[in-house]
């Protein structure tokens, strides 16, 4: 004798207590009692194409983390929250024999983490900070063998010779910034 899961009434057959969830209970069934009843389940999407579509997320929201680390971080690991540290130092950067003024308006305050404050000295306010995403703060690019500049991509392959220092030795855009350091970054002609 089936028994009403919603109401406790017991029924002689499974034809009475079909019949009876459909009358009485139509809104309440989940989707396994509308499927036995013959009507459907509110549309939702199976089970099978829910978990495909959960892995498919869970893949693009990894890539896309990877994407803004390797991006943001010039390759030199994770930049902390901002307010996680707090130090400075200079940048000196010519192209072309122009040499870059970093108190122009332009370079000032544009990062939590990183940027400028009026006085020509580089402020990180953030563990981790990289040469690279410092300068990417700033709108400027900077890889081991270009910079983009003002809308310009200078590149050793275009003849340009890229040079980036930091306290006299070269180094990678992944360069984690010190406190005290001194950057130079220098694109001549070759």
């Amino acid at each position: 004798m089936p028994e009403c899961d919603y109401c406790g009434t017991s029924f002689n057959d499974e034809d009475d207590y079909l019949s009876h969830l459909e009358n009485v209970h139509q809104d309440e069934l989940g989707p396994i009692d509308r499927r036995r009843v013959g009507g459907e389940d509110d549309g939702g999407l199976p089970t099978g194409q829910l978990a495909v579509a959960g892995v498919a997320i869970g893949i693009v929201a990894l890539l896309g983390g990877v994407l803004v680390l390797s991006i943001g971080g010039g390759g030199g690991g994770e930049v902390g929250a901002a307010g996680s540290a707090h130090y400075h130092g200079t940048i000196q950067m010519n192209v072309l024999g122009d040499r870059v003024d970093f108190t122009q308006d332009q370079y000032q305050l544009q990062d939590d983490r990183f940027h400028f404050e009026g006085d020509g000295r580089w402020h990180a306010h953030a563990t981790g900070v990289t040469l690279g995403y410092g300068m990417e703060s700033l709108g400027i690019g900077v890889t081991d063998s270009s910079v983009r500049f003002q809308g310009t991509n200078y590149t050793e392959a275009d003849g340009y010779a890229i040079s980036v220092t930091v306290n006299g030795d070269t180094v990678s855009p992944g360069y984690t910034l010190q406190d005290g350091d001194t950057v130079r970054i220098a694109v001549e002609e070759s």
